[in-house]
């Protein structure tokens, strides 16, 4: 790779002094708003470019003469302009004005709002296969969250948490097996266990653009068999623009309130040379959900019997704060700089209250072997945190993700173009002085009918008194996890064209990933002194009822008597006159972990042009990733062992071949070649052994986890519509090797523990058997499939109707597994990869016309194997949701638009099924959310 980058730099300087010249500029339209994606061509000689998300273009290596310009831009028409270039280089800032058929010499630059146009014409032109949607399109749908705005792309359902869009599927794939970046740069996890970017913490209206690119080049850094979604932050405009939002809402669920407001500021100083963009939002969202969840277990009175059931009542309060900002220097014509920063700040403040029925069992009359029915113990327990000014007497789990960056473009020369830039980011989890206490019931007599598999309740005979619920658990913990990532990229590129009169490019670059990720969790258990009888039964607190009414699942769940959170949270737990506190290392050790990563990367790309119609790119990437992880290892309930530490090294080579065809003018052909890696979850290559032998539970990580690794076939035809839409149709086929899943085995015994950790003493006691998990590589995974999608104005219809606008696609996701055991060793056959949706169909209708726009939108995913049991009857699904949501907005004025939006009217509960479809989980309701407000635009 090295000698490759010497000898092309080599080459390169030969040409510094040629007599040629460079031209670039900016693209506009008539209001100074940046039209990315803009085709512009010189001719003579058939040398053409594309304009950047911020409208820049630039032609490198232009001999000496005159040229006419042309630019095309759906929606715009094509427009010409003469240039003449010489050997000191033209700059040409131009103007689009889609009631002109010229264009106008204009000194502007910059970037503002983006329109169906604007996406549509960076999609078109860009060489992989992308999906692009501008912040005005992800205005238009009733979004707060980037999560939920991603749902309407293409090939793309997101899992829920709390009701909000959380973590992305890309063409079915898990989230485990696509990356996230911020202008170009990976964004971090702030949780503990994975890699995954938790959507719901970046609101929609921080964002300018959001490309999914569905096939990688070899620029682009190679995490990502799925996909990969890179989000563009808000970048100055060209003249000053003040924006403003502010609303309110209401939650049913909860009887809340609602509150959002954001700003945006941007404008350019000294002559232009100078641009800055600043924007914040804020957002609060007080609200909650109900709750039942199930774990099922083979009977013998029946298939399948309640081992374990829990009615939840959640209250959740999430306040989103978020300030960003960018500048932007023009050093000259051939010169630039830019920097960022974006801080997002999201509290979740969290209380719930908890009813289970644990250890639930059958009973048998022991002389006749009639069934009697069930007995539980039954689990009041309440969640929250310490009553302060931070906590608020609830559970807080406080999430910030910040970014950092700076970069640089020069044109060195006339024929090479220099790109260098460095980020600094960071996502950190703080969970501090979070409670828990329940009381306990034991052997309740229960009903024999439980009702259904649909809507299971288990129901005592007779009711317990609230003396007979003694005092069981009392703890209190702190968490905070943290991941921070260290980025360094420097790109060349320069003219290479093995075809005269024919545009070519190579492009070499490399990139360095510094990433440091580190758990560090405690765990205290309170216990009342032997005087302090306050506490010993719940009659005895201050209480809660949660009577059931209007509980979403079905009035028939009564959730019953809860200590309340004033209770726990105003408890002194450091008093050692009321309490005695003892630490728990096995309920904290095993999580604990630290992890470095230093990933590596170098390219070489080729660009190639055959014929006007006819584009070619190859390249090679090469990452090697070396890992330092230490994990914790626990043979004892009160003691730390000792530490396991793993190094290791590996390098991937990973080859892309691309092609574009036109072969009439809006109509796009493309066909790819890519390959692409999924490094595990720093959790499960974290080498901690925890062997609780009272639980009978061992849990692991697996540092011989290998890296997946993906084979990509896409194919891709794309028709484009001058009055601006769409319609395509694409296929893919994906090999994945040593995809990785999790493993069970209810069954490991002494033997086999012997067998997997020679290096650790052996504490099981031989002739029982324990229940062991851990990550494993699986041989290899078949996925395909197809995608359609529609996007039209319907103005060929009459009058009215010319207004409607139609939005539609639909996306078919096959999987096919081979290598995953069952806990007996037999190999399962026919899984798909878990994580894998099937279906995902997303539609809206919108009426639209200056003043007013109304939009109804559906999102519907289907059922698909979210995590492997021991065999197919633990399996754990999760189930179809369908959303439909509706928004309209009405211009008062020019720069005031009032707006309404609801989400979730079909009251869309989040479900799992365990084994079959029939047989719940989990359900979990949130109820329609409805917000109204104002946005003005100065």
């Amino acid at each position: 790779m090295k000698r490759v980058l010497c000898s092309v730099l080599f080459c390169a300087s030969a040409y510094i002094f040629a007599q040629t010249g460079t031209v670039s500029g900016k693209i506009n339209d008539e209001n100074k708003i940046a039209l990315p994606g803009a085709k512009i061509k010189l001719t003579p000689g058939n040398i053409f470019t594309t304009s950047d998300a911020n409208g820049n273009f630039v032609f490198l290596n232009v001999p000496e003469g005159n040229y006419t310009m042309t630019v095309d831009y759906l929606g715009y028409g094509t427009a010409s302009y003469p240039v003449t270039v010489n050997e000191s280089g033209i700059v040409q800032n131009i103007v689009l004005d889609p009631k002109s058929a010229t264009i106008e010499a204009v000194n502007v630059v910059g970037f503002g709002r983006q329109s169906q146009a604007r996406a549509l014409n960076t999609q078109k032109n860009n060489p992989n296969i992308t999906n692009v949607i501008s912040t005005e399109q992800i205005g238009k749908f009733p979004d707060s969250n980037i999560g939920d705005a991603l749902k309407r792309v293409p090939g793309i359902t997101m899992q829920n948490d709390q009701g909000e869009a959380r973590d992305i599927i890309i063409r079915g794939l898990a989230p485990e097996l696509n990356s996230v970046t911020l202008n170009g740069n990976r964004i971090p996890s702030a949780e503990g266990d994975n890699r995954k970017v938790q959507m719901d913490l970046i609101p929609a209206d921080m964002i300018q653009l959001v490309e999914v690119n569905k096939t990688l080049t070899s620029d682009m850094d190679a995490d990502a068999i799925g996909g990969s979604v890179n989000l563009n932050t808000k970048t100055p405009t060209n003249k000053e623009r003040l924006s403003l939002t502010t609303a309110s809402g209401f939650n049913p669920i909860r009887n809340k309130f609602t509150f959002n407001n954001g700003f945006f500021y941007g404008n350019r100083f000294f002559g232009g040379a100078v641009g800055l963009a600043l924007n914040g939002s804020y957002n609060l969202q007080d609200y909650g959900s109900d709750n039942v969840e199930a774990v099922w277990k083979e009977g013998k009175a029946s298939e399948a019997f309640i081992g374990e059931m829990d009615i939840r009542k959640y209250d959740v309060k999430r306040e989103r704060k978020s300030v960003g900002a960018n500048l932007d220097f023009k050093i000259n014509s051939k010169n630039a700089l830019a920097l960022g920063a974006l801080y997002n700040w999201r509290d979740d403040l969290e209380n719930r209250y908890r009813l289970r029925f644990n250890s639930v069992k059958e009973n048998f009359d022991k002389k006749t072997g009639e069934f009697l029915g069930y007995t539980a113990d039954l689990r009041t327990q309440t969640k929250g945190g310490i009553m302060n000014d931070l906590n608020e007497g609830s559970r807080l789990e406080r999430q910030i993700m910040q970014n950092y960056f700076i970069k640089g473009d020069h044109i060195i020369g006339s024929k090479i173009d220099m790109e260098w830039g460095a980020s600094f980011s960071r996502a950190e989890e703080q969970r501090p002085n979070e409670r828990y206490t329940d009381y306990q019931v034991k052997g309740v007599a229960l009903d024999k009918n439980f009702d259904s598999e649909e809507q299971p309740l288990l129901k005592p005979l007779t009711q317990p008194a609230l003396k007979d619920y003694k005092f069981r658990t009392l703890t209190e913990q702190n968490g905070m996890t943290f991941e921070d990532e260290i980025t360094g990229k420097l790109n060349f590129r320069f003219p290479f064209s093995i075809i005269s009169e024919q545009k070519g490019r190579l492009r070499i670059g490399g990139k360095a990933r510094i990433k440091t990720k580190e758990r560090d969790n405690d765990f205290f258990d309170y216990k009342p002194v032997a005087s302090n009888t306050l506490y010993s039964t719940l009659d005895k607190v201050n209480r809660v009822f949660w009577d059931g009414k209007n509980y979403n699942p079905s009035e028939k769940y009564v959730p019953g008597w809860f200590a309340s959170k004033e209770h726990l949270g105003g408890l002194n737990l450091k008093n050692s006159a009321m309490f005695t506190e003892s630490d728990e290392p096995s309920e904290y050790l095993g999580l604990n972990y630290k992890a470095k990563e230093y990933i590596y990367a170098g390219y070489l790309r080729w660009d190639q042009n055959f014929s006007d119609v006819f584009s070619m790119i190859a390249g090679l990437r090469l990452e090697n990733t070396q890992i330092d992880y230490t994990g914790n290892v626990i043979e004892d309930e009160e003691d730390l062992t000792g530490t396991r530490q793993i190094k290791n090294d590996y390098t991937n080579y990973l080859p892309s071949l691309a092609f574009k065809y036109t072969p009439v003018e809006n109509l796009v052909l493309r066909a790819a070649y890519s390959t692409a890696l999924a490094r595990p979850s720093y959790y499960k290559l974290s080498p901690f052994v925890s062997i609780i032998p009272g639980d009978n539970d061992i849990s692991a990580g697996n540092p011989n986890l290998k890296a997946s690794y993906a084979h990509n076939f896409d194919v891709m035809a794309e028709k484009y519509f001058k009055s601006v839409g769409l319609i395509s149709l694409g296929g893919f086929y994906k090999k994945i090797n040593d995809f990785i899943y999790d493993y069970r085995d209810n069954k490991f015994s002494y033997d086999k523990f012997s067998a997997e950790f020679p290096d650790i003493t052996n504490v099981l006691v031989q002739g029982q058997d324990y229940t062991f998990l851990q990550s494993k590589n699986g041989e290899s995974v078949n996925v395909y499939g197809f995608e359609v999608a529609l996007q039209k104005q319907l103005d060929f219809l009459p009058g009215f109707a010319r207004f409607f606008n139609l939005y539609a696609n639909y996306t078919y996701t096959k999987s096919e597994t081979k290598g995953i055991y069952a806990a007996d060793g037999t190999l399962r056959e026919g899984l798909m990869l878990p994580g894998t949706a099937p279906h995902m169909f997303n539609s809206s209708l919108a009426w639209e016309n200056k003043k007013f726009s109304a939009r109804i939108s559906v999102n519907h995913a289907a059922a698909y194997l979210d995590e492997l049991g021991a065999d197919a009857f633990e399996d754990r699904y999760y189930d179809k949701q369908t959303f439909v949501d509706f928004n309209a907005s009405y211009a008062i004025k020019e720069w005031m638009r009032f707006f309404v939006e609801a989400n979730n009217l079909t009251n869309q509960p989040l479900r799992y099924y365990q084994g079959v479809k029939s047989r719940t989980a989990q359900m979990e309701y949130y109820m329609p959310r409805y917000t109204f407000g104002f946005k003005f635009d100065f």
